[in-house]
């Protein structure tokens, strides 16, 4: 599967937003991209893109910040892929100017079935359990 450097980064930020999740405090743009090292320039673009999708909101002022705009468990990754690169091409499109064989379409049909076992996976894995495996990690570090 290939991701933008975006999404990933969408990703990333969704899931800090999920851990601060319950905290009345709106999260600041700048305590994420300074923990993660994204870029706040490119940052404010993809939240930007993510309040659209309907995924986080903001509040503005001094105190203000980002939060997400349903519980953890209601949004996955793929929402937050779809958000910033948009919905995966229907059907591979190296193979729609060959002929079409049955070796094309046999091919054809396995490249689609890859890629919609992939969305499916991403469809599964909600922020709320991307959450859980940090508090599991941070315990790990913690017990050494």
């Amino acid at each position: 599967m290939r991701l933008s450097a975006k999404a990933q980064y969408a990703c990333v930020a969704m899931l800090d937003l999920a851990c601060s999740h319950g905290d009345p405090n709106p999260v600041h743009l700048k305590h994420i991209a300074d923990k993660h090292g994204i870029s706040q320039r490119f940052l404010v673009q993809i939240l930007m893109q993510l309040k659209a999708a309907g995924l986080v909101d903001s509040t503005r002022g001094a105190t203000g910040g980002y939060s997400l705009a349903r519980p953890p468990e209601q949004i996955n990754m793929a929402e937050i892929v779809h958000a910033i690169d948009q919905s995966p091409p229907p059907a591979p499109s190296a193979l729609s100017g060959l002929y079409s064989t049955s070796a094309v379409q046999a091919i054809s049909g396995a490249l689609q079935e890859a890629q919609d076992r992939e969305q499916r996976a991403l469809a599964e894995v909600t922020l709320d359990n991307l959450v859980k495996q940090v508090h599991q990690r941070s315990e790990i570090s913690y017990q050494i």
